[in-house]
């Protein structure tokens, strides 16, 4: 069976996870669990990450935004890895100060600020 491109991606994520040797899991979302967490959820150094993997021209949704805002908000690295950014993994769960923009279905713009305190 063949791997979507969506797969791809996660894939290259937990590679740089493993080789970091982050503590990460896929949470489940069905059932008990929570619409909208990020994709790939962990701590690495002391610092919680929430990670949503998109592929293509696919973009986060408006509750998958909420989600990543309330994790940077607690101080948590909160990032969209897509095809583009996916080697920065390290760099960027490793934190320093970066900015993660993300249009919405509707042209609206999201705004993830993080930054080292």
């Amino acid at each position: 069976m063949a791997m979507t491109p969506e797969a791809k991606v996660k894939k290259v994520v937990v590679k740089h996870l493993k080789q970091m040797e982050a503590y990460y899991f896929f949470p489940a979302t069905g059932g008990y669990g929570k619409s909208g967490v990020p994709d790939i959820v962990g701590c690495y150094k002391g610092r919680f990450f929430g990670i949503e993997c998109k592929a293509g021209k696919n973009t986060a949704t408006a509750l998958q935004l909420k989600n990543l805002s309330d994790i940077s908000l607690a101080g948590g690295v909160a990032v969209i890895i897509n095809e583009t950014n996916m080697d920065s993994t390290p760099s960027i769960i490793s934190g320093g100060d970066w900015y993660q923009e993300q249009r919405l279905n509707d042209g609206e713009v999201a705004e993830t600020w993080q930054t080292d305190h």
